[in-house]
């Protein structure tokens, strides 16, 4: 009995640090958005400096920086699209312990453009000050998850926090920070072209099945905490810019854009009008990152749980082959130019498949 109940306490923890870092992904402070951020110069006869208004008010960044630490794969990925190599990167989930000595076996997607070793600063939300302090960066971008933190950074190195998900806003700020505008625009004017090229590669299937039901698996299995995506993350708005319409019912997900609650496996019957299904794993305590798989592992047993499941395989969409499992970290972590292009090649890839998979 003793066993038991370390067992049941045991699993309920992991549940609840699951939960939390789903909830760290998909909150967003509403209110705080910032649509366009504005910098100024001030020269000085030593040095040139910059004041980035940013989401909790402004820093002064002098010189050009050099050392850079990224809070959060959002902002690593933006520094890798503009070139710029940082020194300290802290992940949203905790995939790697020790340092970054082989990055592309240790961040997943971003790894194979990292140059050099990176310090492990721990998780994005609460960062090592201590790794911090022996790195000395001289600049912090992170975002709203590090607001309580943002007095202690700042005593460190010049701080600057963005929201998670304003991935355009995001690359224009801080590409004007760090003198790469010219890159940025080719950046977005490349993203724009992929989109169009993947809407026209998708066109028919548009046409003929344009109802898609997307759902988040966060538990150990399918059968635990399904939920909807929250209202215009980045995960269902490129889909819906492909033209696709989403199942995105008012009573289930909250319109001020907070967490969806739980959703029972057993209702998924009334939305069997969905031409396809979009399911995206996000337990991240199955991952085992190596080579270039990531997530595969954790998507292929995904698979099994599904058809292994009265209920999943009595809908239309899976009776036809069209349900597809992508790794919630893709669109989660990477809402910027790298994810974007990931993403539309995933979609591509599965929804072109004849197989359905």
């Amino acid at each position: 009995m003793l066993m038991m109940l370390k067992s049941l306490r045991v699993n309920r923890i992991l549940k609840l640090l699951l939960l939390a870092i789903f909830s760290s992904f998909m909150i967003i402070a509403c209110g705080d958005r910032l649509t366009q951020y504005t910098v100024s110069q001030k020269i000085s006869p030593s040095t040139e400096c910059q004041v980035i208004q940013h989401q909790v008010g402004e820093t002064q960044v002098c010189g050009q920086p050099q050392k850079i630490v990224a809070l959060g794969p959002n902002v690593l990925e933006i520094l890798l699209a503009l070139d710029v190599q940082p020194v300290g990167f802290a992940d949203h989930v905790p995939l790697h312990q020790g340092n970054y000595d082989n990055p592309s076996q240790q961040i997943p997607y971003l790894g194979e453009r990292v140059t050099g070793e990176l310090i492990n600063l721990g998780l994005a939300y609460t960062p090592s000050i201590e790794a911090l302090l022996k790195i000395k960066p001289d600049l912090i971008i992170g975002n709203e998850l590090n607001r309580s933190q943002y007095e202690m950074l700042s005593k460190i190195a010049p701080t600057l926090l963005f929201p998670r998900f304003d991935a355009q806003p995001n690359l224009l700020a801080i590409s004007k920070i760090l003198g790469r505008s010219e890159k940025a625009k080719k950046i977005l004017a490349d993203s724009d072209q992929r989109l169009a090229i993947a809407q026209k590669a998708l066109s028919d299937i548009v046409a003929n099945h344009p109802q898609v039901l997307m759902l988040v698996s966060l538990g150990q299995s399918i059968s635990e905490q399904l939920r909807f995506p929250r209202r215009d993350s980045f995960c269902d708005s490129l889909v819906t810019n492909l033209g696709f319409k989403l199942m995105s019912p008012s009573s289930l997900v909250p319109a001020d854009k907070s967490v969806p609650p739980p959703l029972s496996i057993e209702t998924l019957p009334q939305f069997n009008s969905a031409d396809s299904i979009i399911l995206l794993g996000a337990n991240f305590s199955q991952v085992q990152l190596s080579d270039d798989k990531y997530f595969e592992p954790q998507m292929q047993k995904l698979k099994q749980q599904w058809s292994e499941n009265a209920i999943a395989q009595s809908l239309t969409a899976s009776k036809e082959g069209r349900v597809y499992f992508i790794p919630a970290y893709l669109c989660l972590g990477l809402p910027g130019p790298i994810g974007t292009e990931l993403y539309l090649q995933e979609l591509q890839k599965q929804l072109l498949s004849p197989q359905g998979k």
